[in-house]
This record gives C-alpha cells, structure tokens and sequence, in this order.
C-alpha cells in the first residue's frame, strides 16, 4: 500500500512538473536578479555625475567671486582716477570761463567754436575691450545704431569711431550698412595719451571741415547696479566751456558727480557727492602776452582732452560696475544650483540605501 501511494504521488509530481516550462521558470528567476543589479548601477552612474557636476558649479562659482572682488578693486582704481584728474579739469574750468570773460566784445574766432550747417555727424561709440559684463556693451552699441538711424532719416551722413574691441568687433561686420572710421583700444585703465589719440583724430576730422558735429556714446556711471548710455555733443565747443548733450541737457564738469565705494550692512554700497566748479572771472587789470585767439586754441583742445578723457573713465567705471553685478549674479545662481542639486543628491543616496536595505533584510527572510 505504501508503495502504491509512492508511486502515485510521484506521478502526481512529475505530472505538475510536466506542466510547467523550464525556460520560463530560469527567465524570470533571471529578470528578478538582474533588475535591481542594473537598477543600482543606473543609481551610482546618477550619483557620481551628481557629485562631479556639484564640484564643477563650486569651481565656478570660486572663479566668479574672484572677478567680483577683482572688478570691485577697479572700481576703486576708476574713481582714483577720476578724483585725480578733477582739479586739472575744475581749473582749466575757471581759467577758459574767466578768458572768454575778459574777451567779451572782441573779435575772436576759433575752430572748435564755430558752427556750421550739419551735413556730417562723427559718433565716437565707447564700448569695452571684453565681455562677461551683462549688457553694457550691448546697450552702447544699440544707441548708436538708435542714433545712426536718426540722423539718417533727417538725411544727415554718418561717421562711426570706435572707441573698444567689442564695438569694433561688432561694427566690423557691419561695414556694407556704416561708414567705419578709425578704431581705438579702450583698456582697462584709460590715460591721457589713450584720449589724446582719439582727441587728435576728432580734431583733424572737425577742423578739416570733415564733420560738422562730434558726439560721444559713452555710458554715464550712475552707480553699483545702474548705468545710463549718453550721447554728448562734444564738438563745437561753446566759448564758456559747456558741454550738453543731444537734448540740451549739460553735462559739463560743473554738474559732475564724484562716487564713492563704501559697505551698507555688509554689502557694497556706492555714496555720489555733487562737486560744483565754481567759475569766478579774473581781475580786470589782466594783461595779455600773447594773442588771445592763441590762448584759446590752445585752452579749448585741452578742455576737449580733458572731456574725451573723462567719458573713457565714466565708460571704464561703468563696465567694471557691470561686470560686477554680473558676477555677483553667477555666484548667487551657482549657489542655488549648488543648493538643488545637493539637495537631490542626498534624495538619491537615501533611496538606495534603503532600496539596499529592503534588499538585505528581504534575502535574510
């Protein structure tokens, strides 16, 4: 009896086996060992591209809190220089007013001074010799395209003087649509010899009869986070020494503004002062060695210099606050970046130690 029921569970046994495919049995033992091994190397692949794009974002925001700090020692050079150069500029001020005082009434005639019909304009655009300053260069660029477009459209002919590598860079693809002139580096620092190149090519082109009127494009440095592009009318000159811009509006040394980088609350702060120039005529019992049509060839061109120069160092401050707060943007978004994926790093991590985990206490069952 007990063999019969032996052989009968055995028929019973190896009938149920009968019914099942081995293959199938193998396949999906092997799909259930292979999915968490691929799952796990699909995770540590995710991991170390994590990590390595975390330390990438750390690096560069190492690099763009150094140009911050470097542009924010320029600034501090930019305004030296142009503290420097303020009693030269507030002197030769009160000497060519108190000249054409004392000259009121005389026949005087002087080149930069004389005003004509307007059949040719020179624009100098000022922009800066690199990038990586958010929309500085940009914004000159397109007011003097804006302005190029005017004088066009009144049937006025157009001269473009380039004053930095990414204005010419940019005109310079351009020659078909733009009467190119001259080209000049801007620099980081610019110098009396840098402006007076750039002077001296105003003036031969002005005296020559070439244009009729000199404007400058220049951004006027308003503060840390705030710049506004200017047109100036720089030449004719007025015999008082004022300057104005295309609306009327003067932008003389006698309205300029002097600023000051300082901290507010842990963060760079910048403080403007108005310096007024004052203007007081000289004595009446002045005497005149020389002619003074002379003196005042001679007193204007360096009221010019002194302007071309001043707008090189506006232009430079500008770009150096530009840059900055362009830096200062980058580091801030690295931070956040830094923040998020560290945050989903960790995410991630977690979840495979407990995956492993589940894993472990599942195989010990």
């Amino acid at each position: 009896m007990r063999t019969g029921k032996a052989v009968s569970q055995r028929v019973q046994l190896t009938g149920k086996m009968s019914s099942f495919s081995g293959k199938s049995i193998v396949s999906k033992a092997t799909a259930m060992v292979s999915v968490p091994r691929t799952e796990a190397l699909e995770v540590s692949a995710s991991l170390k591209a994590l990590r390595d794009r975390i330390e990438s974002v750390k690096s560069t925001q190492k690099i763009t809190d150094a140009m911050k700090l470097v542009a924010a020692a320029k600034v501090r050079r930019a305004q030296a220089a142009v503290v420097g150069g303020r009693p030269f500029s507030e002197n030769l001020v009160k000497v060519l007013f108190a000249v054409n005082t004392r000259l009121t009434g005389e026949d005087v005639e002087v080149p930069l001074t004389v005003v004509r019909p307007v059949k040719t304009v020179m624009l100098v655009c000022c922009t800066g010799d690199r990038g990586l300053c958010g929309g500085f260069n940009n914004f000159v660029i397109k007011k003097t395209e804006t302005r190029a477009k005017e004088l066009k459209a009144l049937g006025v002919d157009c001269k473009i003087v380039l004053v930095g590598k990414k204005g010419a860079k940019y005109f310079s693809r351009r020659k078909e649509l733009y009467n190119i002139g001259k080209i000049f580096d801007m620099g980081n620092a610019p110098t009396t010899a840098q402006a007076q190149a750039v002077a001296d090519e105003i003036f031969a082109e002005f005296v020559s009869e070439g244009v009729d009127k000199v404007e400058l494009v220049y951004t006027k440095f308003l503060s840390l986070i705030a710049s506004n592009p200017t047109i100036q009318t720089l030449l004719p000159l007025t015999p008082e020494g004022e300057v104005c811009d295309v609306n009327g509006n003067c932008v003389d040394a006698a309205n300029d503004e002097v600023f000051k980088l300082t901290t507010k609350d842990g963060e760079l702060a910048v403080e403007r002062s108005t310096t007024i120039t004052e203007t007081q005529p000289f004595e009446g019992t002045i005497v005149f060695e020389q002619d003074p049509n002379q003196i005042l060839d001679s007193l204007l061109p360096l009221y010019m210099n002194s302007q071309v120069l001043r707008a090189f160092q506006e232009s430079v401050a500008s770009e150096l606050a530009a840059r900055m707060n362009a830096m200062s943007s980058a580091s801030d978004n690295a931070k956040d970046l830094t923040k998020s994926l560290s945050l989903t790093y960790n995410r991630r991590r977690q979840a495979k130690i407990t995956g492993e985990l589940i894993e472990l206490v599942a195989g010990s069952n």
